[in-house]
């Protein structure tokens, strides 16, 4: 099968949680299926021109809301409440089970035989870290200050105020150093098996000296997670959905300019004098420079509904390397 305009490409699509759950709904199944459909739908159509396609997914609010459950269930029936980490494998789980079958029956109505897989996918970070001694990662639900502050002294959680929107627990987000399931990941690309990993950034391992794994509870970010990833499957394209059809300079503000093209250096620039904020667009950004410094050859950020225009060139921002 040949791509459109005659170039088959290697995709990782990190799919925001918007692409899953858009903002003002109520997270129920019937409604996260009903947005993944629309989702997938593109994606069969990228299969369709014969790229490869590997997708990452994040976890919230759902991470969040599985470990509200765990703590729900051992305070009312005395089930032990798991690890944020095993929290962290169920969302890929189930996340990962829902963009898989939304995925296979779009490619079936479409009369596609391609396969799809999901990959229950660790991610190493170091143990020493310093996000573990600075935690900045939202989770869950939003709470009132006087909640927030009780749930800090029970638990001992970290609550912060996000955005002027509530208060949140936040927990550590380590950098990405090890995809440790990339080569199956990779295996599965290669014989052309459409592929979901890393969903939620991956579940947070670190190996002892003996070179044994343990889980660690902290939430990497899935954009840089799926950088790593797209350089260790030597992937052509990173696309990053999130909620916006393109990156602004100036967001929000009446001068505010959409960019079409984004020269790498410009990007960092901008990063440096932050215009990119960092519970934002700062680490996709980041995440963008990364890819495309260790042979990446072109970052997409753009919104779910415009992922076949943007492999298109017909929207979002296109970073690529190179001087502004």
């Amino acid at each position: 099968m040949q791509a459109t305009g005659g170039e088959r490409k290697r995709y990782v699509i990190a799919l925001g949680g918007n692409a899953i759950l858009p903002a003002g709904k109520r997270g129920t199944f019937t409604e996260q299926l009903e947005v993944t459909r629309q989702t997938m739908d593109q994606v069969t159509e990228l299969a369709r021109a014969g790229h490869e396609v590997v997708m990452s997914h994040g976890n919230g609010p759902v991470v969040g809301n599985i470990v509200l459950r765990g703590d729900a269930g051992e305070q009312l029936h005395g089930i032990p409440a798991m690890p944020m980490f095993v929290c962290g494998a169920d969302s890929q789980g189930g996340l990962g089970f829902l963009l898989q079958q939304a995925l296979q029956n779009s490619l079936h109505a479409a009369g596609l035989d391609r396969a799809v897989a999901s990959v229950v996918t660790q991610v190493r970070v170091d143990p020493d870290d310093p996000a573990f001694q600075n935690p900045t990662k939202p989770i869950g639900p939003f709470y009132d200050e006087k909640q927030a502050r009780l749930l800090e002294q029970e638990n001992g959680w970290t609550v912060v105020q996000d955005a002027g929107r509530g208060w949140r627990r936040v927990v550590p987000s380590p950098q990405p150093l090890e995809v440790v399931e990339w080569p199956a990941i990779k295996a599965l690309l290669d014989a052309g098996v459409l592929a979901i990993a890393v969903g939620g950034g991956g579940i947070p391992v670190v190996r002892d000296a003996d070179g044994h794994l343990h889980g660690v509870d902290a939430v990497i970010d899935k954009d840089r997670a799926s950088a790593l990833l797209g350089r260790l499957v030597a992937a052509d394209t990173l696309m990053i959905i999130t909620q916006i059809e393109k990156v602004y300079v100036r967001f929000g503000q009446p001068d505010a300019e959409a960019l079409d093209v984004l020269p790498a250096d410009r990007a960092r620039r901008l990063l440096e004098q932050g215009e990119f904020p960092a519970g934002s667009m700062g680490p996709k950004i980041e995440a963008a420079l990364s890819f495309l410094e260790h042979g990446g050859s072109e970052v997409i950020i753009t919104d779910p509904d415009s992922i076949l225009a943007a492999a298109a060139g017909k929207a979002g921002t296109r970073i690529v390397a190179g001087p502004a």
